[in-house]
């Protein structure tokens, strides 16, 4: 369990914001499209890109909850390219479908910031604790553990806090959870987000 789980976070890094969407994203209308457009929903929109509402560290402190799937595009192209808020709206609505499935909830993922630096949390149940970093100026926090690092990047939200991954890196973590647990379902995790470039991926979370 340890060397896949070395293996599998080992590979994480800081991904650049330049990434254009995959034409998998989904089937959506160009009138769909055309809603970014509307003034009515352009704050909605921009709320779904990455580099928006930067947190402090000091607004990382306490317990968060997961409260939903979270999602943020990471550039101005990738927004665009989706149709924002619309697309944001459908992956999010997919992820659920897959965290419910896996058994991910309120009660078993979680993350507690100290101010000393230390963390403790569990995500689908399975106990983390260490040290933890933040870089606000790329909006990554890092969680250190004694056998392997965790990268999230940060974004405020409306009610609370958004820990995301690249959907790649989404993809590796939940693989090499199912590996080891034996949770197929979190499989189904693991294709979703394999299909998905430009886009950020994880958990929306509220004290």
């Amino acid at each position: 369990m340890a060397g896949l789980l070395c293996l599998a976070f080992s590979s994480y890094g800081v991904s650049k914001n330049t990434e254009t969407a995959s034409s998998n994203i989904g089937n959506i209308s160009s009138k769909e499209l055309g809603v970014v457009t509307n003034k009515q929903t352009i704050g909605h929109t921009l709320s779904s890109l990455l580099g928006t509402d930067k947190p402090t560290e000091s607004n990382l402190y306490g317990t968060w909850r997961y409260h939903q799937p979270g999602v943020a595009f990471a550039s101005n192209n990738a927004l665009a390219s989706v149709g924002g808020n619309i697309a944001a709206a459908e992956i999010r609505s997919k992820l659920k479908t897959s965290y419910d499935k896996a058994g991910v909830k309120n009660n078993n993922t979680y993350f507690t910031f100290n101010q000393d630096k230390t963390f403790t949390g569990e995500i689908d149940g399975k106990s983390l604790n260490g040290k933890w970093s933040y870089d606000s100026k790329n909006q990554k926090i890092m969680l250190q553990t004694l056998l392997f690092t965790i990268p999230f990047y940060t974004k405020k939200t409306s009610k609370g806090m958004s820990f995301l991954m690249e959907s790649k890196k989404l993809l590796t973590f939940f693989q090499t959870v199912a590996s080891f647990t034996g949770n197929s379902n979190l499989q189904a995790i693991s294709d979703l987000s394999k299909n998905y470039s430009g886009v950020r991926m994880g958990f929306d979370m509220r004290k």
